[in-house]
């Protein structure tokens, strides 16, 4: 782009010598008044086009503030997937030589690389300074970087353009779409573990805190033993400790591009937000909630409860990609060794019937109770799979837009 510049200047400069010569020959031999008035009207153009280089845009400074569209000022708004930007440059260019109109070009650059351009125009006032306004269009998830912003001035001819840049690097997330669950009975009751008596027990760690005396339990260790009410009632009886919300839940998050129905991209963020949407809720309601997430690389976060947790899950989930290369069953064989036992696990994913029944009876085989939300788009799982999950009695819920997912969870199963 700089040589394109370099090459298109020199030819100017060098039509402006050819010209110059001419209006001096033709001064020379000619003579007159109008030859020389023709002579120094082109030294006086020459000599404002030379000043255009000192006109002060090369020192250029500015300030960049922005606020997502609709929102109040100053208020303190997180930014979702599909949320645009008002953005406004304030910018002052030093000096007094007439400029007739700035060029500003700002970008914006994702975090995969990907750039937005805008572009817009302002004519400075007397004090040399003005204000560009611009709308960015929808964002996609993920962190955004205003960088270098370029202001170019012409002169009043158009024949050159002298640049400058000033930084205000400014750097912002765009979180998942996330709708609100209130009522979500069907899942939120699995949360508590009815879907599998069996998982509740295991899921529920115990905390160091005494909760009163419970009957004795073959196996239970001495130092479980409650010696004062043991001696009091003649019976053998243990200390009973706080157990931690049951059962935890593990998210699934199937990033296999192949399992998600054409177009791959939109069915994938449906995916995404559909975990996101789950995470706020389940963490509102102190739910510990983990999530697992295998593409290029292998992510666990165990469960937990918690804003920083929330905070943990919603990061990586305004950063990941569609980059798995293998399927759902083969990734959850290579965690094998990072599954815990008796927690709930939510798989969402996009996969055809018969992956998922396999992926949904491993983790059955090893100690999680498994339910599937699958991102289907316009194509349903086959009545054969799911007559197979229903008789497993694994809860199954299909997916076609996220503003569906409140009515989805709340109707129970498909």
């Amino acid at each position: 782009m700089n040589a394109v510049k370099e090459t298109k200047n020199r030819k100017r400069w060098r039509l402006i010598a050819i010209l110059y010569g001419a209006s001096l020959l033709y001064l020379l031999f000619q003579g007159g008044k109008t030859a020389l008035m023709l002579f120094m009207i082109l030294n006086v153009l020459l000599l404002y086009l030379a000043l255009g280089r000192w006109s002060g845009i090369s020192r250029v400074s500015g300030i960049r503030s922005y606020r997502q569209t609709g929102a109040a000022a100053g208020g303190d708004h997180s930014l979702t997937a599909g949320s645009t930007l008002d953005v406004q440059l304030s910018v002052k260019v030093p000096g007094v030589y007439p400029i007739p109109y700035v060029l500003v070009r700002d970008r914006l650059q994702r975090h995969n690389g990907q750039q937005l351009h805008f572009e817009a125009s302002f004519v400075p006032n007397f004090k040399r300074s003005g204000d560009v306004l611009y709308q960015t269009p929808p964002l996609q998830r993920g962190e955004y970087r205003f960088i270098t912003t370029e202001c170019i001035a012409h002169d009043i001819f158009g024949l050159f353009e002298h640049s400058g840049r000033f930084g205000s690097e400014t750097a912002f997330s765009v979180l998942p779409q996330i709708v609100p669950l209130r009522q979500w009975h069907s899942i939120q009751s699995g949360f508590r573990g009815p879907y599998s008596h069996a998982a509740a027990p295991r899921a529920a760690k115990e905390t160091t805190q005494i909760n009163g005396v419970r009957e004795y339990l073959y196996g239970d260790r001495l130092s479980r033993i409650h010696w004062n009410a043991t001696a009091k009632t003649g019976d053998w009886k243990s200390k009973a400790f706080e157990r931690e919300s049951l059962p935890r839940t593990l998210l699934i998050l199937d990033r296999y591009a192949a399992d998600y129905p054409i177009p791959g991209a939109e069915s994938f963020e449906l995916a995404v937000s559909t975990a996101a949407s789950l995470i706020d809720s389940g963490l509102k309601g102190d739910t510990a909630i983990g999530l697992m997430s295998s593409g290029k690389k292998l992510t666990i976060l165990p469960p937990k409860s918690g804003v920083e947790q929330r905070n943990a899950l919603m990061k990586h989930l305004t950063f990941v990609d569609a980059d798995a290369e293998q399927g759902l069953f083969k990734s959850l064989a290579a965690a094998d060794s990072r599954l815990e036992p008796g927690s709930f696990a939510i798989v969402i994913s996009g996969t055809s019937g018969r992956e998922a029944v396999r992926s949904m009876e491993w983790l059955s085989r090893k100690g999680l109770t498994p339910c599937l939300i699958h991102i289907g788009g316009d194509r349903r799982l086959e009545e054969q799979w799911r007559l197979m999950i229903r008789s497993k009695g694994w809860a199954l819920f299909e997916l076609k837009q996220l503003q569906e997912l409140p009515a989805v969870l709340e109707g129970g199963r498909a």
